[in-house]
């Protein structure tokens, strides 16, 4: 896989923007054609609703590579729509949230769904102070549930937890599904605040250099939480970025 032709955004940076033909106009100024859809441009839970979206898409040359961040309870019936979706627009993966009061009753339940869909789901590590955080907390879970279930490494969050994003790639490598392409700077308060690539802590040749090394074939994505009402200058200085390092 070359990393340089399957970067995407997180569709959550266009959250600003509800109609999905905006966020296509903006995806292409951004000179991408990948996306992580997320709950702000589809209804996950309305199974009629999934055709009309993911033809959107579809004719406009945009591939949907995963859906979420979604939670997950071990609610089946109610759950059993993601997976759906993913599987009808074409995404091998779905990123997830694990509500800790569920397990170890939901891992069973999403490892059942995902091997029903064919969907590979992918933790997000959601900073310091969510539960699965930490590498430790994420090595436990991998411990105890088959591979359906590993990683959407979000790298600065992962610098917000005080981890290692690169050590983390090389660490979670057989269990490493899709990549939030995430830069932090942080303020005397340890406040973090999104920057453009490269301008905060995220090492971002290093972040390259480790996922060809370790032949990473999952989906990777942008995320820019900054700029809500007009993202694409810094997003497009983002790919850019990415695309010069990943060659």
């Amino acid at each position: 896989m070359k990393l340089s032709n399957e970067i995407g955004i997180q569709s959550w940076c266009f959250r600003a923007f509800k109609d999905n033909r905006d966020v296509i106009r903006r995806l292409k100024e951004c000179d991408v054609a990948r996306i992580e859809l997320c709950g702000a441009h589809a209804d996950f839970f309305r199974p009629s609703g999934f055709e009309d979206v993911i033809r959107m898409y579809r004719d406009a040359g945009i591939g949907i590579v995963s859906i979420g961040v979604q939670g997950i309870k071990g609610d089946e019936k109610n759950e059993a729509p993601f997976y759906q979706f993913a599987r009808e627009s074409g995404a091998r993966f779905m990123s997830v949230d694990f509500a800790v009061e569920s397990i170890p009753a939901s891992f069973r339940s999403a490892e059942k769904l995902a091997a029903e869909y064919d969907i590979h789901l992918a933790i997000h590590n959601h900073g310091g102070r969510h539960w699965l955080g930490c590498a430790r907390m994420l090595q436990h879970v991998f411990n105890t549930t088959n591979d359906r279930i590993g990683l959407c490494l979000d790298t600065a969050w992962a610098l917000d937890s005080g981890e290692d994003p690169l050590a983390m790639v090389e660490k979670f490598r057989g269990r490493l599904y899709g990549l939030h392409f995430k830069d932090f700077e942080f303020d005397r308060a340890r406040c973090p605040k999104d920057v453009v690539l490269g301008e905060g802590n995220l090492k971002v040749a290093e972040m390259v250099d480790a996922l060809k090394k370790t032949k990473f074939e999952g989906y990777a994505v942008i995320e820019y939480e900054a700029d809500e009402n007009n993202p694409v200058p810094a997003l497009s200085k983002c790919v850019k970025i990415l695309k010069t390092m990943a060659g």
